[in-house]
């Protein structure tokens, strides 16, 4: 058996936060644990889950500060488990992703308007078959450490997907989409990589806000963090 803690949080209108420990089944993966505890021990916690197989991205949680997929993650003795973080929480392990899901309405992270007559390749298929591949289970989201000063970064799990559109050959407005991703967008990242560690599909954000770059420097934008550095003289 091994021991876990769960770090549990009530409701909003009765703002709790406790940290329990439970034993689960050696060699069983989180969500198998999770679910026994709530099967057989207390039914009031509070957990998402899906497909049970990897593919939803509906069981993703954070242990020991970093995001997993619930149902392939196999816990071991002393392991913390907690909510996603930069999202309200709804109740223990659930939480709201309005906020996260809101940041791909912010950056216009879908196909526009298509040229006429576009037609895909093979090989532009596969430059973007990889960012193709999210679950949407917004581990890059939680993983990410801008959100700690920047609360209206656009983030790796918009940013990512609108590179996906941005390359697509169907696309008529990139440049409206190269707009909508400078504010609070690809300058603001500072390129940790955090979130390409934690994406359980291996996709790596960090990479496509750099294609992204590439790409704004081409309609001519810059990074505007370069002028704050101005000119330094030195006196000797």
């Amino acid at each position: 058996m091994a021991k876990i803690k769960i770090r549990r949080f009530h409701s909003k209108r009765e703002p709790q936060e406790v940290v329990q420990e439970w034993e689960v089944e050696d060699g069983a993966t989180l969500l198998e644990g999770l679910s026994s505890i709530k099967c057989e021990k207390d039914p009031t916690l509070t957990f998402r889950s899906g497909c049970r197989s990897g593919v939803c991205g509906s069981c993703s949680v954070r242990v020991n500060s970093k995001e997993v997929l619930a149902c392939v993650y196999k816990p071991e003795d002393g392991d913390l488990v907690e909510p996603r973080r930069f999202s309200n929480v709804v109740k223990d392990l659930v939480v709201d992703e309005e906020k996260s899901l809101g940041t791909l309405k912010s950056a216009k992270a879908w196909l526009g308007a298509c040229k006429e007559g576009a037609v895909v390749e093979p090989e532009d298929e596969k430059r973007t078959v990889k960012q193709s591949d999210c679950i949407l289970c917004i581990s890059c989201y939680s993983a990410c450490p801008v959100y700690e000063t920047n609360s209206s970064f656009l983030g790796p799990f918009a940013l990512t997907r609108q590179w996906r559109y941005v390359a697509d050959p169907r696309e008529a407005e990139v440049k409206e989409k190269i707009d909508a991703v400078q504010q609070n967008g690809v300058w603001d990242c500072t390129l940790c990589g955090e979130c390409t560690l934690v994406c359980p599909q291996g996709i790596d954000p960090k990479g496509d806000i750099l294609m992204l770059r590439s790409k704004s420097a081409q309609f001519g934008y810059s990074d505007p963090n370069m002028g704050s550095f101005g000119s330094f003289g030195l006196d000797f």
